[in-house]
């Protein structure tokens, strides 16, 4: 998938790349005529500043959703371990000279 028309991601640890242009989303969604007529309905009134956003939701495969349910379940649940506080966060990128 060229680099420009696309986007990558991590999928069960693994980059993966996902369609980023509309028509490559259609593409995609061909296999799923609701989930494509679902999109084309959506996509006419999404504002341009959410088009990234929509678009990466209707491009990520179903194992992509399935492992982001399961880390909010998992955090719902009280699990927060592979996650990084926001604060430490903030020491991390400003760096130990910010203190």
């Amino acid at each position: 998938m060229d680099e420009k028309r696309s986007w990558s991601t991590l999928i069960e640890g693994r980059e993966v790349r996902i369609p980023a242009t509309i028509d490559g989303v259609r593409q995609a969604l061909a296999y799923d005529p609701e989930l494509l007529t679902e999109f084309e309905r959506e996509l006419g009134g999404t504002p341009a500043l959410e088009l990234p956003a929509f678009l990466a939701a209707y491009a990520l495969p179903r194992k992509a959703w399935d492992e982001i349910d399961a880390t909010i379940e998992r955090l719902r649940a009280g699990d927060f371990s592979g996650c990084t506080p926001l604060e430490d966060l903030d020491d991390a990128v400003a760096g130990p000279e910010a203190r």
